[in-house]
């Protein structure tokens, strides 16, 4: 909450009282470093890049506290996280036009060109998704081998079983609902802060994912989320949590301190958990989808998920482009699976 919070203290700084700015995506939130100890922390994040048009996207950093006129080393960064605002006109709802940012140092202009990056794989992916185009080859032979493994499952004439590790995605899905209260309404209006919406529903994921794995989850990261409707006050907020995507993780034992290449490894698997929200108003029965929010997390076991249906099926295949994207972007900025620094 306190990031999304921060998020619109500075879209605010940017663009002036007279808008009504909202959080339309949450790009990606990343642990860098665990924090492993109590300590002062210090939250910081300016405008990294802006279309031209109504957005911006908000760039913040979970730090730290250092002394004041202190840099704040990189190791020294716990978490990473971008945000993308869009401004309304607060009479009318609809997008208005923001100044654009000036940038001057070599810093600025590397995420601005991260920013102006992001922007555009984003609406490439958008005309790429499921929804639009069938599973390519390496996907479809997937689909079919494990379609053909659970026939085997099934087969009385073949000895082979379902694995006790591995469990059906169907099993797995968690709900919950309840009414929006009027104290997490945002400024504006009697809608429910973006904020406290991850919030909830970070908190069943990581239920789903302890639930899964009979174990404590470490969380990783949220992958890009979009807010698609408001949450009014007095609404029922239902959530699901289902076990998307399970793969093998292989961390260095921090006892032996053996990495890859080694023997002495822990196995863990990371696991996305997929959250599925819809708003009901009361009144009049009518239901919307308010956001999908993939987390991943950590297990300290080996486990696994397998789909059944078709639906389920798409699922898994977009939980494992998602999982491969998240290892490209984790491999850039440095970060291995246990949120520590690569070699």
């Amino acid at each position: 909450m306190d990031l999304d919070a921060l998020s619109g203290v500075i879209a605010y700084k940017h663009t002036g009282e007279n808008v009504t700015t909202v959080t339309a995506v949450v790009d990606r939130i990343t642990i860098n470093h665990p924090l492993k100890e109590l300590c002062d922390l210090e939250l910081s994040g300016q405008v990294t890049f802006t279309t031209g048009r109504s957005s911006m996207e908000i760039s913040i950093q979970v730090a730290r506290a250092v002394e004041p006129g202190s840099q704040v080393k990189q190791e020294e960064v716990l978490m990473t996280c971008a945000f993308t605002m869009v401004s309304l006109d607060p009479w009318t709802n609809k997008p208005v036009p923001i100044c654009p940012i000036k940038v001057e140092t070599a810093e600025e202009k590397r995420l601005f060109a991260l920013g102006e990056k992001n922007y555009n794989i984003k609406k490439t992916r958008a005309k790429t998704g499921l929804r639009r185009q069938t599973p390519n080859d390496e996907e479809s032979d997937l689909i079919h081998a494990m379609w053909l493994q659970q026939l085997e499952y099934h087969d009385p004439n073949n000895p082979l079983r379902k694995p006790p590790n591995t469990h059906y995605m169907s099993t797995t899905t968690l709900h919950s609902s309840q009414i929006m209260q009027p104290q997490y309404r945002n400024r504006h209006n009697f809608m429910i802060f973006g904020g406290y919406l991850l919030k909830t529903t970070f908190e069943l994921a990581f239920c789903a994912a302890a639930a899964f794995s009979h174990s404590r989850p470490t969380f990783v990261s949220l992958d890009p989320s979009t807010f698609e409707n408001p949450v009014p006050v007095g609404s029922v907020l239902y959530l699901s949590a289902t076990v998307a995507y399970t793969e093998a993780a292989q961390i260095p034992d921090s006892s032996t301190g053996v990495h890859e290449g080694g023997s002495n490894r822990k196995q863990r698997t990371r696991v996305q958990i997929r959250v599925d929200s819809k708003v009901r108003d009361i009144e009049h029965g009518e239901t919307k989808p308010t956001g999908q929010f993939n987390y991943t997390f950590l297990v300290d076991r080996e486990i696994r998920v397998v789909p059944q249906t078709y639906s389920e099926f798409m699922i898994w295949v977009d939980a494992r482009r998602r999982a491969g994207r998240a290892r490209e972007s984790l491999t850039n900025i440095g970060v291995g699976d246990g949120g520590g620094v690569t070699e």
